[in-house]
């Protein structure tokens, strides 16, 4: 198995502290097999919430599926300890949000969809369900008096 790190990269405007929440998160992926090298076309996600149990007692993981051309079966494990925060420092920087544990299951492209949060950045004012499918995102923050926003959400994917 191997590690795989997700990396997320942002302008943030009087926000910090961008998260996924909770268990539910849903992780939307493009998968690959490594044995044949197969690009899944749909988007697929996985959750914290999702456990299956993998065959021979090897553990478990976020997501089990059989190849559709080689059969093999694959594997994707979130790793719920690396989850992190984007916070306002880590502006306009790549910064590795998530690592995924894969055995034969690669992502190779990640869909930030609904159900991140964040929070005013002098306020702590919290914006929960922001989207960033259109990997842009815009608000006001009331207490602060100010517009918010996340802008030119990009990402990438390291080895770890």
């Amino acid at each position: 198995s191997q590690k795989i790190a997700l990396q997320l990269k942002a302008t943030l405007e009087n926000v910090t502290n961008l998260r996924p929440l909770g268990e539910d998160f849903r992780w939307y992926l493009k998968m690959k097999c490594g044995n044949c090298g197969e690009i899944s076309e749909k988007w697929q996600y996985i959750r914290l919430m999702d456990s299956v149990a993998l065959k021979g007692g090897r553990g478990s993981a976020s997501m089990v599926q059989k190849c559709k051309l080689c059969a093999r079966e694959n594997s994707i494990e979130i790793l719920s300890s690396t989850i992190k925060s984007y916070n306002a420092e880590d502006n306009e920087k790549f910064k590795t949000i998530v690592e995924f544990e894969c055995r034969g299951l690669e992502p190779v492209d990640f869909q930030p969809q609904a159900g991140f949060v964040a929070e005013g950045m002098e306020s702590g004012t919290v914006f929960s369900d922001i989207n960033l499918q259109e990997k842009d995102w815009t608000d006001y923050d009331e207490k602060a008096q100010e517009s918010v926003g996340i802008y030119e959400v990009t990402h990438q994917f390291v080895k770890c």
